[in-house]
């Protein structure tokens, strides 16, 4: 099970690369995703999924997410910041 990124006031410190999966999550929630690629983000928050529809390449998502799907998923080049 994922854990909680502990102290919401401060900026990322890491960042890793993200394959979209359907089943695989993060080792951690992240505190936010980096688009790289534009297209559509398909994730699990609290338990439901939830697509971001037309992400521009570039683009920082400020969810928390511990699973990044690869079931809708059309963006690219994502990085969980944590």
């Amino acid at each position: 099970m994922p854990i909680f990124v502990p102290n919401d006031d401060l900026p990322a410190s890491s960042a890793i690369a993200v394959t979209p999966h359907d089943t695989n999550e993060l080792n951690t929630v992240c505190r936010a995703l980096y688009v790289g690629g534009a297209g559509n983000v398909s994730v699990v928050m609290s338990g439901t999924v939830v697509t971001f529809v037309g992400v521009g390449a570039g683009s920082i998502l400020p969810i928390r997410t511990s699973l990044v799907r690869a079931t809708l998923t059309t963006a690219t080049s994502i990085i969980a910041l944590y």
